[in-house]
């Protein structure tokens, strides 16, 4: 299902299921698969709680939910950017779908289609020293030059500075929270956050007002985890959150990397641990881009089939997908200037929703660059 055509019905069944105390994101996706829908369960609710086994508080909640929340998250949902992308949705991210213990469903603001993007987690200290913040901007501006999305966890230290020189290099960066989607934390981060919306995503698994808690950052940790390609930890203590995410990461399947440092810095022993245990000891991103590069176009395929609309969609030569002429219009309309998206749908009378992917789309194929600011150009 197409997020845009989901029915006002069906997402404010998901919107009570999401606040339901006790019905955890496992037992949650086995739910609504089995009944095919958010809304058939809430309709069903008699014969599906007898295979189900609910709470007596879970089932209280989804015979008479508080309507003045579920009032407030269609409210944060009618916003311009924000999104609900359920288990049943097509653009629930793939490589997290894969992931083991997967949110039932993502509030996002921003473009959902980055989400898409090959990804590269870089996470480490909330104190990192100079020098560790200095490694975590330089890792992420090669990274993000080579064509992936830098996916950190929006914190002190090395996640901002990740998330910063990504921004800083006119590319995509992708925060996961711990909080719900309008609560920015640390509250110092507003103006960073704000710059990963406009050309990113800010992600949470958690609804709108929901407050930071001890508890949420390992699920926001395997939420990084399953979205990126690979994990990068650039300093850390060996009580540090970040080995939680390499954790994840391994169990995942996903590739770690650390940098290693002197023996003299307790933010380097976490990752030396990480080294002990089999993560891939590196000293430029250029080693991690060499194991990633075929994971990233095995992915980027997948992301382009994805994004084909049906119009685009016939002959393919050369293994390139074929492209109707909306995507000549889109190029001619392009020029070498920056251009926004609302001005480019004048331009081509396109809606904004389709010219996202379009471009994401051209994007990949290089022939457009993304400008900041959800501006692009010809490249």
């Amino acid at each position: 299902m197409n997020p845009e055509l989901r029915s006002p019905e069906e997402t404010e069944a998901w919107l009570v299921l999401l606040r339901a105390p006790g019905l955890g994101a496992t037992r949650l996706r086995s739910l609504v698969t089995r009944a095919g829908s958010a809304a058939t369960v809430l309709s069903d609710l008699e014969r599906l709680r007898r295979e189900f086994s609910f709470a007596d508080e879970t089932l209280a909640w989804l015979r008479t939910p508080d309507r003045a929340r579920v009032a407030a998250d269609r409210e944060w949902l009618a916003v311009d950017g924000h999104q609900l992308l359920t288990w049943l949705d097509e653009d629930y991210p793939a490589l997290l779908r894969e992931a083991g213990a997967a949110p039932a469903a993502l509030f996002v603001a921003g473009d959902t289609s980055r989400l898409w993007l090959p990804q590269i987690a870089i996470v480490g200290a909330r104190n990192a020293t100079a020098g560790g913040l200095a490694n975590a901007r330089s890792f992420a501006q090669h990274l993000a030059a080579a064509g992936f999305a830098v996916t950190s966890g929006l914190a002190d230290g090395v996640d901002a500075a990740a998330h910063s020189a990504t921004l800083d290099a006119a590319a995509p960066t992708i925060a996961v929270m711990g909080t719900g989607p309008d609560l920015i934390y640390p509250r110092k981060h507003a103006a960073l956050a704000a710059r990963i919306r406009a050309t990113g995503a800010l992600v949470s698994e958690f609804p709108p007002g929901v407050e930071a808690r001890p508890a949420h950052f390992p699920r926001r940790n395997r939420i990084i985890a399953g979205l990126s390609l690979g994990v990068l930890v650039v300093e850390a203590s060996t009580q540090s959150g970040s080995l939680i995410t390499a954790r994840l990461a391994g169990e995942q399947g996903r590739e770690v990397f650390a940098l290693p440092g002197s023996i003299h810095n307790p933010l380097a022993r976490g990752c030396h641990q990480l080294i002990r245990q089999g993560a891939r000891l590196v000293e430029t991103a250029a080693e991690i881009i060499e194991d990633l590069a075929p994971l990233a176009q095995a992915l980027g395929e997948r992301l382009r089939q994805h994004l084909l609309l049906p119009t685009a969609i016939g002959p393919v030569t050369a293994g390139a997908p074929a492209r109707d002429a909306d995507y000549g219009r889109v190029l001619a309309a392009l020029g070498h200037d920056p251009i926004g998206l609302d001005e480019l749908s004048s331009r081509t009378s396109l809606g904004v929703a389709a010219l996202s992917s379009m471009l994401l789309l051209l994007e990949l194929d290089g022939e457009v660059s993304s400008c900041g600011g959800g501006r692009y150009q010809r490249r």
